[in-house]
């Protein structure tokens, strides 16, 4: 698909892509922005010193954009059986078992993929930081624009994470992930913000 059809599709009452595969193709974004802050910077006498670490941010922010794209297809396939298992009748004691039996499954794998996305953002956040500190100074904008693009999709990985632990009836599995997603919100929600805000300062000088 290309990026206009995913766009056009996106705002169509079709189920996928939704939130989550928007996310993940924020995050590969802002992935890809961070590394091309360190192509800006590789080969130039100015940054000699830390051409070494920033092909290895390179090498890593790659991966992460690789990773990105691939779960916004995952997101897609773990949200078809989720929104088949809705639609499973509950006439019946034995229909009841059988569709809350196939909602644990389908609902564990459709918060996995978010939350897989939360994590590959706050990898990238932490490349964005060495960028932004490290880099071209010409490219910086670049770097608060990365890391502005990973809190927003770290923030909208965690929505659709907890949308599906809402409907969990295995409420100790539900917390265990709420409190891993609020703890990778509480930390780089704030560590990201603060990246903007000083490539801003520095911008405003």
């Amino acid at each position: 698909m290309t990026l206009n059809n995913f766009v056009a599709q996106l705002s169509t009452k079709a189920p996928v892509p939704g939130g989550g595969g928007a996310s993940a193709l924020v995050g590969a974004v802002g992935s890809a922005l961070g590394c091309m802050v360190g192509s800006l910077t590789v080969g130039k006498k100015k940054y000699a010193a830390v051409e070494g670490e920033i092909k290895e941010l390179m090498d890593r922010s790659l991966e992460l954009q690789e990773r990105l794209l691939s779960l916004i297809d995952r997101d897609a396939e773990a949200f078809e059986p989720l929104s088949k298992a809705y639609s499973l009748p509950k006439e019946t004691e034995e229909e009841k078992a059988h569709k809350a039996e196939v909602m644990a499954v389908v609902l564990k794998e459709a918060s996995g993929v978010p939350m897989e996305i939360m994590e590959c953002c706050c990898q990238a956040l932490d490349l964005i930081a060495e960028y932004a500190a490290k880099g071209s100074v010409i490219a910086i904008s670049d770097a608060g624009v990365a890391a502005a693009m990973c809190v927003a999709a770290l923030k909208g990985a965690s929505l659709n994470v907890f949308i599906n632990t809402k409907s969990m009836e295995d409420r100790a599995l539900a917390e265990e992930l709420n409190q891993k997603a609020e703890a990778m919100l509480d930390k780089y929600v704030p560590y990201g913000d603060d990246i903007f805000a000083s490539v801003r300062g520095r911008l405003n000088k």
